[in-house]
C-alpha cells in the first residue's frame, strides 16, 4: 500500500512536468518561422517570347534571362539580364547598335500558399535597370530643295541608360521543378541626356530610346532548385 501511495505521489509530480513539456513543444512549433517549412528556392528563368519575336523582325534582336531567390515572407530577390542589336536603315539616316543590360529588384507574391511545397505565385515587383549601348557611326542626309542636300557622319558613341520598372505577373508549376509564367512591365527612363544627339532606335531590355515610357511583356520557362523544409 505504501508503494501505491508513493507511485501516486510521483505521478502527481511528473505529470505536470510532462504536460508542460508538451505545451512548450507545441509553443515552440508555433514560434518556428513559417519560412522553415518552405525551405529555399533558386529559380532560373528564360524568356521564350524573345526568340519568337526575333523571327518576326529583321531589324531588332534580343534575348533575356534571369534568376530569382526566395528570401522570406513571400519576397524574392531578382537579377535579370540580356543583350540585343538593332539596324536602322533609311535614306536619310542609317546606323547599327548593340546593347546589353541588367535589372535588379524584388518580387512579392500576393497569394497565400496552399502548402509548404506550393511555389505558384501571382506577384508584383520593382526593378532598377541599366543598359550599356554601343552605337556605330551614323550616316545622314538632309534633303533641302533650296540649298541642296547635305550628307555627313555622326561619330560612333558608347553610353549608358538608366530606368526604373514596375512589374506584375504569374508563375505556375507545370511539373516538379519546371515552371512557366509571364510578366507585364512598365518602364520609366530616368535620364535621356545621352540621347539628345541621336536616340537609339532600340535598347535591349528597354525598347525605343526616344520614348521616356515603355510597356512590355515576357513569357518565361523556369527551372527551380529547392532545398530544406518541405521543398520538392
Amino acid at each position: 500500500m505504501r508503494l501505491f501511495y508513493t507511485l501516486l505521489l510521483l505521478s502527481g509530480l511528473f505529470l505536470p512536468v510532462t504536460g508542460r513539456g508538451q505545451a512548450d513543444s507545441a509553443s515552440f512549433e508555433k514560434m518556428k518561422p513559417k519560412d522553415e517549412k518552405y525551405g529555399r528556392q533558386l529559380r532560373f528563368n528564360f524568356d521564350i517570347s524573345r526568340p519568337v519575336i526575333n523571327l518576326t523582325q529583321d531589324t531588332k534582336k534580343s534575348y533575356e534571362a534571369g534568376v530569382d531567390f526566395y528570401v522570406r515572407k513571400e519576397v524574392y530577390a531578382v537579377a535579370e539580364g540580356g543583350f540585343g542589336s538593332a539596324i536602322y536603315e533609311y535614306p536619310d539616316l542609317s546606323y547599327r547598335s548593340n546593347s546589353s543590360f541588367f535589372r535588379v529588384g524584388i518580387d512579392k507574391s500576393l497569394i497565400k500558399r496552399l502548402a509548404g511545397n506550393d511555389w505558384d505565385a501571382a506577384f508584383i515587383g520593382a526593378r532598377y535597370c541599366m543598359a550599356f549601348i554601343n552605337r556605330q557611326e551614323a550616316s545622314y542626309t538632309i534633303v533641302d530643295s533650296l540649298w541642296g542636300n547635305t550628307s555627313g557622319i555622326i561619330p560612333a558613341h558608347s553610353f549608358t541608360a538608366h530606368w526604373a520598372e514596375v512589374t506584375g505577373g504569374v508563375r505556375v508549376e507545370l511539373l516538379p521543378h519546371l515552371m512557366a509564367g509571364w510578366n507585364v512591365r512598365a518602364r520609366f527612363l530616368l535620364s535621356d541626356k545621352a540621347f539628345r544627339e541621336l536616340s537609339p532606335v532600340f535598347i535591349a531590355g528597354y525598347g525605343k530610346g526616344d520614348q521616356t515610357t515603355q510597356f512590355d511583356f515576357n513569357f518565361y520557362i523556369c527551372y527551380a532548385l529547392r532545398w530544406g523544409g518541405e521543398a520538392r
